[in-house]
Parts: structure tokens; sequence; C-alpha cells
């Protein structure tokens, strides 16, 4: 993986869940009720401490096996798009369509997919290195 890279993919997660979160605590107040700001801020949480998480991935890198890295970065880069996404785009719906629309809230379906990708990556930390491959004898 590259270290670069990955720094950037983190410190961008990062600034949008800074983002993030201030748009639900300064501009979603007065738009949604307070259960689906909770959705947001649920959101918002989840993407900053895997934004940190996947730092931490970068800067320990040589701490866990080439594929327990790039595995789990992966998977909790795409875990957190999901999950999070999910719930921005289910709460904007509801801005823009109205709460009383159905439609966005079955974005809540794809959620929990994000949420297994999540764990996955966190799991996969643990992944061994695969041993060399030996010529036959």
């Amino acid at each position: 993986m590259n270290p670069t890279k990955n720094l950037r993919v983190a410190a961008t997660m990062g600034a949008l869940a800074v983002a993030a979160g201030a748009f639900g605590a300064h501009g979603l107040k007065t738009l949604v009720s307070p259960t689906y700001l909770a959705t947001w801020e649920t959101a918002a949480r989840y993407h900053l401490i895997h934004a940190v998480v996947l730092l931490i991935l970068t800067v320990m890198a040589d701490r866990l096996s080439d594929r327990a890295q790039r595995w789990s970065f992966r998977l909790i880069l795409s875990g957190t798009a999901v999950f999070s996404g999910s719930l921005y785009a289910m709460v904007g719906l509801l801005v823009l369509l109205g709460e009383s629309n159905q439609t966005p809230k079955l974005l809540g379906a794809v959620t929990p997919i994000g949420g297994a990708l999540l764990i996955a990556g966190w799991l996969s930390m643990m992944l061994p290195s695969k041993p060399p491959h030996s010529a036959p004898e």
C-alpha cells in the first residue's frame, strides 16, 4: 500500500467527518426532527472514528502484515462510506423530500452492510502474512 496515498485518504476522511459533524450541528438543527439529527450525528461519529482508524493503520503499517493492512484499510474505508454515507443520504433526502416520505428510509436497509464491512475491517487486522511461496524440490 502507498503510505502517502493512505495518509491523504485518511486526512480527507477526517476533514469530511468534521465538516459533516459541523453541518449537522449548525445546518440541520432546524430542518429535521431530533431523531434524524441523532442519525446524522451517529453517521458523523462513526465517520470520524474510522478516519482516525485509517490514520492509525497508515502510521502503524509496519506492525501489521501487508495483507492485514491492505484489507483492513479497504474494508474500513468502504464500510465507512456505506455506513455513514447511507445515513447521510437518508437524512439529506428526508430534508429534500420531507420526513413523511418513506423512500429515503429504505436507505437504512443498506446501513448494516456498511456495519458488516467495518466489523470485517477490524477483524482483518489479525490476518497473518502469507507464507512465502517455495519452489517444489
